[in-house]
């Protein structure tokens, strides 16, 4: 069994242009990825901020959602590897991949990077597109990441091949099976739905190996919402336990198939809300998920934990209780939280319009209007004096510990007129 956990491998000091022989090899009834003859088990994150704390942290693997030459050269100075996902145009980008034209012009640009940097020490695997099952009607897609895949073996036999694919749909994974047996393993990404991957994998009859190559917070079109239709959103704290729990259910106990996982998301960005996904707030302070997977990488809690929150209220109702309010007038908003280490605490209340971009597969959103501060909040109870303009809301709350880390919560709320 490989335990996720455990760093067993890491690059040395070789010169840059020194590969290193990745490869899938059965051990007993499963599977492991081994590296320079050596069973190499890491530690990974979808990178979108600062590799210095992910090495701070233990995480020693990163994964990209495009083409990268300097990330390879970033990772190699932190002793990381990287998982090298190529931007292959998804059909709901306006590929169509019944035009030649088309596919060979994407087709020459991977060629040209993997000829350029598939010696790279830092390289651990290719993945040849991501989610591209998102909203596809044409699973002809799949012959293309073939056609790639196979390129690629020939020239560099020394890294495998993958795709990755949102959720593990059974229909997907058939399309995949017949139209690309070259790829080495399967990489899917599942969030809500952690839990039930060893099912979805049953019902699809994919027994061969396997990578988790994003999961983390219960996707926002997987929570419920409120009436008029805004995503609940789990606070920091339930986020953590969400993570551990999922981790140590899901991941921990099937090394045999899995070879490795990378936690979403090492930064911060928009996509519903600016707190949804990332592990960090836009300031750059750690979220109490970031103590999770340091506990996970190095089994150990650090020494400084951020703090905990207990709850949010909003005219003395949380957020699934459908919170309407009257423009104008003022309510009371608390929050309840705790400090593992007795730190003292400050507040940040802000309100925000509710996002309006329903946008997919983590695609660009902009962040919606935030309508400030709110002045003289620095405290865990406040009132607040609804917008004079009906809609949708949400009120966030931030908590600090000085010492860089934060909790949140938010609650959306409707304005009503009188």
């Amino acid at each position: 069994m490989i335990a996720i956990v455990a760093c067993s491998s890491s690059p040395d000091n070789q010169s840059v242009g020194t590969t290193n022989k990745v490869e899938i090899r059965e051990v007993g009834n499963g599977y492991k990825l081994f590296r320079n003859g050596e069973p190499y088990e890491f530690n990974g994150a979808g990178l979108n901020g600062d590799i210095s704390s992910l090495a701070a942290h233990g995480g020693n693997s990163i994964r990209t959602w495009s083409e990268n030459s300097e990330i390879l050269d970033l990772a190699y100075q932190h002793n990381m590897t990287v998982y090298m996902c190529f931007y292959i145009q998804p059909e709901r980008h306006g590929m169509d991949y019944n035009n030649q034209d088309q596919k060979e012009k994407q087709f020459e640009r991977v060629k040209k990077f993997v000829l350029e940097n598939k010696d790279h020490p830092a390289l651990l695997a290719w993945c040849i597109g991501n989610e591209l099952n998102l909203n596809y009607t044409d699973p002809s897609v799949y012959d293309e990441v073939n056609r790639i895949s196979e390129w690629i073996q020939e020239v560099d036999p020394n890294h495998p091949t993958t795709t990755a694919i949102s959720s593990v749909d059974p229909g997907v994974v058939k399309e995949i099976k017949e139209r690309a047996p070259s790829l080495d393993f399967l990489s899917v990404q599942v969030y809500g739905d952690l839990f039930v991957l060893q099912d979805l994998l049953r019902e699809s009859n994919w027994s061969k190996p396997y990578m988790v190559t994003e999961w983390g917070a219960i996707g926002h079109w997987e929570m419920p919402s409120t009436e008029w239709g805004a995503p609940i959103e789990q606070n920091s704290t339930q986020k953590a336990t969400n993570y551990l729990n999922g981790y140590n259910k899901s991941i921990k106990p099937f090394g045999d198939k899995c070879l490795g996982n990378y936690v979403f998301l090492w930064g911060q960005k928009q996509e519903r809300t600016p707190t949804w996904y990332g592990l960090f707030l836009e300031e750059g302070e750690e979220t109490e998920v970031i103590d999770v997977m340091h506990y996970i990488w190095n089994d150990e809690w650090p020494v400084n934990r951020t703090p905990r929150l207990d709850s949010m209220l909003l005219d003395d109702k949380e957020a699934k209780e459908n919170v309407y309010l009257l423009a104008g007038n003022s309510y009371r908003a608390n929050v309840f939280t705790q400090d593992f280490d007795g730190d003292s605490l400050t507040y940040k209340w802000v309100v925000m319009k509710e996002s309006t971009e329903a946008k997919e597969g983590g695609d660009h959103e902009e962040v919606p209007e935030k309508l400030g501060d709110i002045e003289s909040a620095q405290q865990p109870s406040i009132m607040i004096t609804a917008p004079e303009e009906s809609g949708a809301y949400r009120l966030f709350v931030y908590v600090f510990d000085r010492n860089g880390h934060a909790a949140h919560a938010n609650i959306p709320f409707y304005v009503k007129d009188h």
